[in-house]
C-alpha cells in the first residue's frame, strides 16, 4: 500500500455533520469543510461515522444508503476494502425509531449483569441488522464527583459494580458480532470539580485501584475489540498521548489486541486544549506514538498533516504500519476483507432495492420484545429510597400529579438517547418511539382515580408563579406524586448530560422550593426522581411519605414507576451512587478513606442520606445461620463461609446481598470499605436459600508504595450487607504468611453459590 492508502485506513469521515455549531460533539464547530469523497475514496477509508446517528432516517432506508456507501467505498479503492461503520449505543442504538433503554446508571441499579448482557446482545443484533460494525459503548468511568454532567452515562461509583456490569455489556455486544468500545480510557470521570474535560489530578494509586479495574476486567473477560482514549490529562499527560497507558499497560501488560480509537476530536485537542502540540502534524505523531490507531470522527490530523510528517521523517512510517495492521486485522475479523463480502444486511437481500421508499418500516428497531426487555430493566432499576407505608398506594380517589417531569415524554431519556441527542435538532420529525408520560401511565395504573396535574415549575427556571396551583391540587388530593429531576441535554442545554455539569447537588431551579411547599400542605408526598445524577433532597429525607429514584429509566420507565407506585412491581433496585445529605459537600462517593468521612476535625458532614447499595421493597428478608468454614488463610488462599436468607414477608421479592471488605491496617491508606461481590436473590414469600461465599485473598489486593499490587498479611473484616450503610453480619478474617505480589492474572471475583433446600 502507498503511504496515502495506509493513512486512509486510519481515519473516519462524518458525512452530514454540521460545522455550524455544537449539536453533537464539543468543538464540532471547528470541523473543516466536509471531505471531498471523490478525492478521498480512491485511497480507501477506515471508518464511517454515525450513518444513523447524525440525522433521523428510517432504519431500512438508512441500511440501504449505508450499503450503497460501502459499495462506493470498496469500488473506489484498488484493494476493495470497505469501511467500518460505527454508532453510539450508550443506552440503546442511538438511531431514529430504536429502543431507548435505561441509561447505564440504571444498569448499575439493577445489580444484574445477566440482564444487561441480554440487553447488549439485543442492541448488537439491531446494529448488525442495518450494517453497523462497531458500538461506542460501554462507559467504564467510575463516578468520583456526582456534579460531573456525564454521571448518567456511568454505571456507578464502585469499580467492582462498574466492572461486572460493564463487562457483561461487552460480552453481550461482542456476542452479536459488534465491536465493543471501552471508554473513556482513563480517568475522565475524575476531572477536577466535576467539570467536563477539566484536568485530572489523582495519584497513581487512585488510578490503579479505582479507575483502571473496570477496564482491566472488561479486557480480560469481555474481550472487547476496541478502546477509546479519554479527553482528559492526568497529572499533565493527556490520555491521547500516554504511551505508558495505551501501549505499556493496555497492550503489553493486559494483552489487548484490538484498535484504540480517538474520542471525537481528541487528537486535535492535543493542540487545541492541551498545548502538547504546536501543529496538527505534531498532534498526529504524539497520538500514533502513544498508541491511538484511528482518528475519529473525521479526518484532520491523520490526513495531510500526517502524510507530510512521515514524508519529512518527523513521524516514523513504522507507527503508521503498526496502526494499519491493527485496523486491517479487525476488518478481516469482521469479514470485510472476504471475497464474498456483501454490504447488504440480510433483511434487504430479498427486497426491491429500486424502490427505497417502499422499504420504510420493514426493519423494526423497537420490536415488542425490545420493549419488554426495556421494561424489565426499568422495573429492576427503580430504587425505593424511603417509604413510611404509603406505598404501594391503596385505591386513592384523587391523585395530585405535580412537577416538571410529570407530563414530559422525554423525562425518561438520557443525553445519548436519539430523541434528545439528535432529535431535538429536528423538531418537525416525530420522536419515532412511544414515550408514555408518567401521567399517561398513572391513568392506566389507577383507572378509578381522579388525576389532577400541574407542572408547578420548570426544571431549571426561577419562577414560583405556579406554586399556588400546585398547592391547590395537593390540598384536595389523597396523595401528591411529585415528579422532579433533570432534563437531559448537551453542553449546557440540559441539567444532566455531556457538558451539563452542576455547581452543587442541589435540585435545579426552584424544585427544592416546590418540594418544601408541597410538604407544608400536609398531604402525603411521594417524590419521584427522574434524574441523571443523585441530588440532596433536603426535608424529603425525613418528611416525604416515600421517595422513588429512577435514573433516566428509558422508554418503558414511566410504566415501571407506575407499577412501583401501585404495587404491581415490587422494587428491587439498589443505589449505584450515594444520595448526598448536603448538596455542597464532597466527596459524594462511599469509596473514601477515613479522613474523607465524618470526624471531629471538620464541621462538615459527608454522611449520605442514602448510601451506595441502598434500596427498599415491599417484603422483608431475614438473614441468619452464619457458618464460617475458613476464617484464616494464606495470602494465596481463599476464605469460605455461608449464611441463610429468607423472605419473611407475604409476597415475592428480591434481596441484593452485598459483600464489602474492610482493611483496618495497610501499608497505604485504604477506603474504609469496598464492594468485592454481590448477588440478587429472588425469593417467593416464605422461601429461603443458603448463600455460600468463597472469597479469594486476591480480592484484598491493592497498589502498594512501589506501585506493585500486593496482598498483605493481617486482619480483615468482611461485611455481609444490604447496603454500604446496612451491615447485617461482620466476619473477622485473617491473612497469614508473607506479602504477595499479584498482577493482571489475579482472581477478580468471589464465587457466590446459592443453594435452595
Amino acid at each position: 500500500m502507498t503511504l496515502r492508502e495506509k493513512t486512509a485506513q486510519l481515519v473516519g469521515v462524518w458525512v452530514g455533520a454540521s460545522d455550524q455549531g455544537d449539536e453533537v460533539a464539543p468543538h464540532q464547530h471547528e470541523l473543516d469543510e466536509p471531505p471531498d469523497l471523490d478525492e478521498l475514496l480512491p485511497h480507501g477509508l477506515g471508518q464511517l461515522t454515525r450513518p444513523f446517528g447524525t440525522a433521523p432516517v428510517d432504519a431500512a432506508v438508512g441500511a440501504l444508503s449505508l450499503a450503497r456507501s460501502q459499495q462506493r467505498i470498496a469500488a473506489a479503492n484498488r484493494f476493495g476494502i470497505p469501511a467500518i461503520a460505527h454508532e453510539e449505543c450508550l443506552a440503546g442504538f442511538a438511531a431514529w425509531g430504536a429502543t431507548a433503554y435505561p441509561v447505564p446508571l440504571s444498569w448499575g441499579a439493577t445489580f444484574n449483569p445477566a440482564l444487561v448482557r441480554t440487553m447488549a446482545a439485543t442492541i448488537g443484533a439491531d446494529l448488525r441488522a442495518v450494517g453497523v460494525h462497531q458500538g461506542l459503548a460501554p462507559v467504564l468511568d467510575v463516578v468520583r464527583d456526582a456534579r460531573w454532567g456525564r454521571v448518567e452515562e456511568t454505571i456507578g461509583e464502585d469499580p467492582y459494580l462498574v466492572g461486572t456490569i460493564g463487562t457483561a455489556y461487552v460480552q453481550g455486544l461482542e456476542s452479536a458480532g459488534i465491536v465493543a468500545t471501552l471508554k473513556h480510557f482513563a480517568g475522565y470521570s475524575a476531572s477536577r470539580a466535576g467539570r467536563n474535560l477539566a484536568p485530572v489530578t489523582m495519584g497513581p494509586r487512585e488510578r490503579a485501584d479505582v479507575i483502571l479495574p473496570p477496564f482491566e476486567m472488561a479486557v480480560r473477560e469481555g474481550r472487547p475489540r476496541s478502546v477509546m482514549h479519554a479527553y482528559t490529562d492526568t497529572d499533565g499527560i493527556p490520555s491521547a498521548a500516554d504511551e505508558e497507558l495505551l501501549t505499556g499497560l493496555l497492550r503489553d501488560a493486559w494483552g489487548f489486541e484490538g484498535t484504540v480509537v480517538a474520542d471525537y476530536f481528541g487528537i486535535a485537542f492535543l493542540k487545541l486544549l492541551h498545548g502538547l502540540a504546536g501543529t496538527w502534524a505534531e498532534a498526529a505523531g504524539l497520538a500514533l506514538a502513544g498508541g491511538v490507531d484511528v482518528e475519529l470522527p473525521t479526518v484532520r490530523t491523520f490526513g495531510r498533516p500526517l502524510l507530510d510528517a512521515v514524508g519529512s521523517g518527523a513521524v516514523p512510517e513504522a507507527l503508521v504500519d503498526r496502526a494499519l495492521r491493527r485496523v486491517l486485522v479487525q476488518k478481516a475479523q469482521l469479514g470485510l476483507l472476504d471475497p464474498d463480502w456483501d454490504p447488504l444486511p440480510p433483511a434487504l437481500r430479498t427486497a426491491d432495492l429500486d424502490a427505497p421508499e417502499a422499504l420504510r418500516g420493514s426493519i423494526d428497531l423497537d420490536r415488542p420484545a425490545n420493549r419488554r426487555l426495556a421494561r424489565e430493566l426499568a422495573e429492576q432499576a427503580v430504587v425505593l429510597l424511603r417509604n413510611d407505608g404509603t406505598l404501594p398506594l391503596r385505591r386513592p380517589a384523587r391523585i395530585a400529579l405535580v412537577g416538571p417531569n410529570a407530563d414530559a415524554p422525554t423525562a425518561v431519556l438520557g443525553c445519548y438517547a436519539f430523541p434528545v441527542h439528535v432529535g431535538g435538532q429536528h423538531p418537525d420529525t416525530p420522536i419515532g418511539i412511544e414515550l408514555p408520560t408518567l401521567r399517561d401511565c398513572l391513568e392506566v395504573e389507577f383507572p378509578e382515580a381522579e388525576i389532577v396535574a400541574t407542572a408547578g415549575a420548570t426544571i431549571d427556571g426561577d419562577s414560583t408563579a405556579d406554586f399556588a396551583q400546585a398547592v391547590a391540587c395537593a390540598r384536595g388530593a389523597d396523595v401528591v406524586v411529585l415528579a422532579l429531576g433533570d432534563r437531559a441535554g448537551l453542553f449546557g442545554r440540559g441539567t444532566s448530560g455531556e457538558g451539563c455539569d452542576a455547581v452543587s447537588l442541589q435540585l435545579p431551579g426552584v424544585q427544592q422550593q416546590l418540594l418544601d411547599t408541597l410538604l407544608d400542605t400536609g398531604t402525603p408526598v411521594v417524590l419521584v426522581m427522574l434524574a441523571g445524577r443523585p441530588y440532596a433532597l433536603g426535608r424529603a429525607e425525613t418528611e416525604a411519605a416515600a421517595i422513588v429514584q429512577a435514573f433516566f429509566p428509558g422508554e418503558a420507565g414511566t410504566e415501571a414507576i407506575a407499577g412501583v407506585l401501585s404495587g404491581r412491581v415490587n422494587p428491587s433496585g439498589r443505589l449505584p451512587v450515594s444520595v448526598p445529605r448536603q448538596s455542597t459537600v464532597q466527596p459524594s462517593t462511599y469509596l473514601a478513606a477515613r479522613l474523607a468521612q465524618d470526624g471531629e476535625v471538620s464541621s462538615t458532614s459527608t454522611s449520605p442520606a442514602y448510601g451506595f447499595g441502598h434500596g427498599l421493597g415491599y417484603t422483608r428478608f431475614a438473614w441468619s445461620s452464619l457458618e464460617v468454614a475458613v476464617a484464616e488463610t494464606g495470602t494465596d488462599g481463599c476464605f469460605r463461609l455461608a449464611f441463610e436468607v429468607r423472605n419473611s414477608g407475604e409476597r415475592p421479592g428480591c434481596e441484593v446481598v452485598q459483600f464489602y471488605l474492610h482493611d483496618p491496617v495497610a501499608s497505604v491508606v485504604q477506603p474504609v470499605q469496598r464492594l468485592v461481590g454481590y448477588r440478587r436473590l429472588p425469593l417467593d414469600a416464605g422461601q429461603r436459600c443458603r448463600v455460600v461465599l468463597e472469597l479469594p485473598a486476591d480480592l484484598a489486593s491493592f497498589t502498594g508504595r512501589r506501585g506493585r499490587r500486593l496482598v498483605e498479611p493481617g486482619e480483615l473484616e468482611l461485611r455481609i450487607s444490604a447496603s454500604s450503610t446496612d451491615h447485617r453480619m461482620r466476619v473477622p478474617l485473617l491473612l497469614s504468611g508473607p506479602a504477595r505480589e499479584v498482577d493482571h492474572t489475579r482472581r477478580l471475583h468471589a464465587v457466590v453459590t446459592v443453594e435452595h433446600p
